[in-house]
């Protein structure tokens, strides 16, 4: 957790501050954190199946104030800086901050909804899951492009099939553009195409083989191994990011430490000429 310089001073002028600050980061804090997390879980499962629970009710609102104090915590301990400066603590105050808030009103369906919510803490709770989701992120912008493509080649396809197929099948794999854009997902995704949709076409089209077959490699095969490479790329990306600044970091501390050397050996010739 980075923190400023002002707060690093308010830290050491405030014991109580500096106390708080060393139980956020003890080792077994997120642990237990990621514990109760689970355990909400749990409790939302169980109440699938028991409705209305008293205890489940119960055990619900204190899982909610261990979250809220869990916030009160941490943002008492590393400050309203440097705790809203990760992104993923903004993240958990929303949902926490809404937990509260909707427990006093008569919306159940969106109570539920930040019921489920609360599960996803547990990406930022967990550094590996909490890297993914930032490549995943990052490499928004280069997907977006490739995004682009696969619209463009699944409406080219999408047009040809409503074109040639329109009459083959029923109206809803082929009959217009927007059912064909389905019927194809459904091919790319390899969910009964051969025997539900190609198999009765090349019956009827004996060409229509090269339609599917060069749909799937380009639309399933190509595009999809496009799509791992990029976010693979940002996850690598991720690596060196973090050795880079490593790096920088040893210099920057080999730097200082051949300063003080220097000072101390130029001090060590001053009281020799003395």
């Amino acid at each position: 957790m980075k923190e400023t310089e002002e707060d690093k001073v308010t830290s050491n002028q405030n014991p109580l501050r500096k106390k708080v600050k060393q139980l956020v980061e003890h080792r077994l804090f997120q642990p237990f954190i990621i514990g109760i997390i689970l355990f909400n879980g749990l409790v939302i499962v169980t109440e699938s199946y028991l409705v209305g629970n008293d205890i489940l009710l119960v055990l619900d609102v204190m899982i909610v104030w261990i979250f809220a104090i869990e916030m009160i915590l941490k943002i008492t301990g590393l400050g309203f800086r440097g705790y809203f400066f990760d992104k993923w603590n903004i993240f958990d105050f929303s949902i926490v901050l809404a937990s509260l808030l909707f427990y006093a009103t008569p919306f159940v369906s969106v109570l539920r909804l930040i019921r489920v919510l609360r599960l996803i803490r547990m990406i930022p709770a967990i550094p590996a899951l909490r890297k993914i989701i930032d490549s995943l992120m990052k490499s928004v912008p280069a997907l977006t492009g490739i995004l682009g493509l696969t619209f463009l080649i699944f409406s080219i396809y999408a047009i040809i099939g409503t074109t040639f197929f329109r009459d083959v099948l029923p109206y809803e794999f082929f009959g217009s553009f927007h059912t064909s854009l389905f019927t194809l997902m459904q091919v790319v995704t390899f969910e009964s195409w051969a025997s539900q949709v190609a198999r009765p076409i090349i019956h009827e089209v004996p060409w229509a083989w090269a339609y599917f077959i060069s749909f799937i490699v380009i639309g399933a095969l190509v595009i999809l191994n496009l799509v791992v490479a990029v976010i693979l790329d940002y996850l690598g990306h991720e690596d060196e990011t973090l050795q880079k600044e490593q790096m920088e970091r040893l210099y920057k501390d080999n730097q200082d430490l051949k300063k003080d050397i220097q000072e101390i050996k130029q001090l060590l010739l001053d009281k020799n000429q003395k």
